[in-house]
Formats: structure tokens, sequence, C-alpha cells
């Protein structure tokens, strides 16, 4: 089969590579028919991880089951199917918590495993024509439509993003009338904001400085704020005659960046978590979905490097706030995030930019990377 397979810093090619089999009763084959680049791809691409070449990427994966194990009693050939980007066994201590994200059992001596992914497993990703789903019955989420099509966008981003960005909202314990700052308008941060406003916020602000990224946080109802045009901390106060925010969401992790000096963006890793414990009330809650890893070989200091990252934690303890952080648990919140899709609730594909052909990926990698030409959130169709 063709799949997207890393080959080293910056480059990604498409190639052939040995087609999944069925090695577990419990396991089903499901053909692609959307997978979608992600940010926490970028991290791989880039070189700033450990992953090696030859791996197959791909976390954000949807499409019908081609072959079904002989102990999977739940799901049929030709389902429709949306997999969370996080490998899980279902009956671990953490699975049966709920916390799938850190399952015990799929990835030995580490919580949790995932599709495509350094460090989360052997598990070969979907950015490719077909997938081996482990444990089918709990990792496969029907998707119901008239059509093969129906949704298709929608659905693709129940892998990942529209789960994420739910949890940083659910970290955050957003509530009704809350007011929410979310420092990214990525598509994480997008969902983020989303989530926030499903969950009944009063006030949303958004801060980035990408224009087409600041214009889709306010067409879902957000404020926009460019940090560009000043202190992002400072603006939110002067549109809240002075005040912080409840709450504030770091979906950005460990490559935030500082305002532009001259026309360059400064590496930063504790920039968001920074302007955060200052925009954030007292007594507020600091969520951080956002992926921060403890290696980085490509980190701005010997510090980060490691994974060390400076904090104002007096300021923190000061203000007594809380901070929540962790990978999202995917199969806590896809069912009914799925369920606000068909009831026409929730329509995260407003993030999506580009539907492209598995082939292009070589090149939509580069462009998301350069955030050039509107690249902001790329499907990749393997029959395309």
């Amino acid at each position: 089969m063709r799949a997207v397979v890393y080959q080293g810093p910056f480059k990604v090619n498409v190639e052939r590579v040995p087609d999944p089999k069925l090695e577990q009763p419990t396991d089903v084959i499901v053909k692609i028919t959307s997978t979608c680049i992600c940010g926490s791809d970028l991290h791989m691409y880039k070189g700033r991880t450990a992953a090696a070449p030859a791996l197959v990427f791909g976390h954000e994966n949807m499409g019908t089951v081609e072959e079904v194990g002989k102990a999977v009693p739940s799901i049929k050939k030709a389902d429709r199917v949306s997999m969370p980007f996080s490998v899980a066994c279902g009956f671990c201590k953490n699975c049966l918590a709920s916390f799938t994200g850190f399952c015990l059992t799929v990835n030995p001596g580490f919580a949790g495993g995932a599709y495509g992914y350094v460090a989360m497993g052997p598990y070969v990703g979907g950015q490719a024509e077909y997938l081996r789903v482990l444990y089918a019955d709990f990792n496969c989420l029907p998707l119901p439509g008239k059509s093969e099509h129906e949704f298709e966008k929608d659905f693709s981003l129940l892998a990942d993003i529209f789960c994420t960005g739910y949890h940083g909202a659910y970290l955050a314990e957003v509530s009704p009338g809350d007011t929410v700052a979310v420092f990214g308008a990525g598509p994480v941060g997008i969902m983020a904001a989303l989530s926030c406003i499903i969950r009944g916020a009063a006030e949303v602000y958004v801060v980035d400085h990408v224009p087409e990224r600041l214009a889709v946080a306010e067409k879902i109802g957000c404020f926009p704020i460019n940090f560009d045009q000043g202190d992002a901390v400072k603006q939110i106060r002067d549109k809240r005659h002075g005040e912080g925010v409840d709450k504030g969401i770091d979906p950005v992790g460990y490559q935030a960046c500082a305002p532009k000096t001259g026309q360059e963006l400064k590496e930063v890793p504790n920039a968001v978590l920074d302007a955060l414990t200052q925009v954030v009330n007292p007594c507020g809650i600091l969520a951080i979905p956002g992926l921060y890893v403890p290696s980085d070989p490509g980190g701005v200091d010997a510090h980060a490097q490691k994974g060390y990252l400076l904090m104002p934690f007096g300021k923190i303890f000061e203000k007594g706030l809380t901070l929540r952080t962790g990978q999202c648990n995917v199969k806590k919140d896809n069912r009914h995030l799925r369920d606000l899709i068909v009831r026409g609730r929730a329509k995260p594909s407003v993030v999506v930019s580009n539907v492209l052909s598995l082939d292009q990926a070589p090149m939509a990698y580069d462009k998301f990377d350069k955030r050039v030409e509107g690249y902001t959130k790329v499907i990749l169709k393997p029959s395309a």
C-alpha cells in the first residue's frame, strides 16, 4: 500500500509499504477514506523528537472496515468508523477509568499508545491506504450518514483535534458564563474555543497573529486578539476594563513563540504558560492540552532539551491557580461530539483548509509547516 513515510527532518515521501494484516482475532483492517495532518506531526517532521526514519505517520484516521477478526462482534465489514489517535485496550485500570490516552497495556513501560507516533508503540500510522486497528470493538467509533461522504470532513476531526480541543475546555472546567482566553488559533486552539462556546462560555478570546486563523476564531463567535498589534494580555485586559479571565487554555505546547521581533517569531517554550498566568484571574484554571515532551533535540537551550521550562510558579501560587494537563482521552468524548455534529450543533470542519490526495502529502507538510497559502488544516485522501 501507499503511505506517508518519514525520511528525516523536513522530509516525507509517499512510498510502498507492506499491507497490514489481521494479527489478532480482535483486529480489523480499515480502508482509510480521510486522514489528517496534525500539528503534532510537525514536531516529528521538524526533527524535534526522537522519531526515526521509516516511521509511517498518521494518527487522525477514519474509513470503512475491510476485514474483520473472528472475535469482533460489534463491527462489520463496510462499517464507517473513526479511530481515536490513542490505541487503547479497554480493560486496563486506566481504560476502565476512561483514561484511554494513558492505556497501560498497549505500549509496555509507557502509559499510552498511538498510531504513527514516536515513543507511542509499534503502531503503523494511517496516512496510508489501510490501517490495522487493535481491539476494534473498543477503538472503532461507528459513524452514521446517508452516504459514505456525509459529514466526512467533520467526522475526520473526531480522531483527535475536536476531542482534544474539547478536552482543553474540560480541563479548564468551562461552565456557562465563564470568560476564557485561548492562546493559539491553530486547529486545536479553534476547536478548544468552539468547545468553550458549546459549553456555554460568555466570552472567548483567541490569541494568534495569522489573519486566516483569527478570521476563523471571529467566525465562530470569539474575540480575535492579534499579538502583532501589542501585548495580548494587555489587549484582553483592556477589552475587559482591566479584568482578566476565568480560565485559560494552552493548545500550543512546547514550540510556543513570542511576538515578532522584526519579521521573525522567536521560539520561547514558556511564552504561553507565562501569558496565561498573567491573564487568568486569581483562583482560575490553566488548562494545558498542548503537547509538551520530556526530550526535545531542537530545544532552545539545555533545559528545554530535557523538557524543563521556567514558569512563574510564585505567581501561580500567589493567585491560587489550578493547572490541569495531559493528552486527550478521546473515547470519553468522541461519541457525544459525533452526535453534536450529526444534529447540526457543531461544525468542526470550519478549520479545514485543504483536502488533497495522499500523493500530495510532501507538499502539504511543507506548506502546513510554513503556514503558507492558507494551509491550516489538511485532510489527505488515499483514494483521490
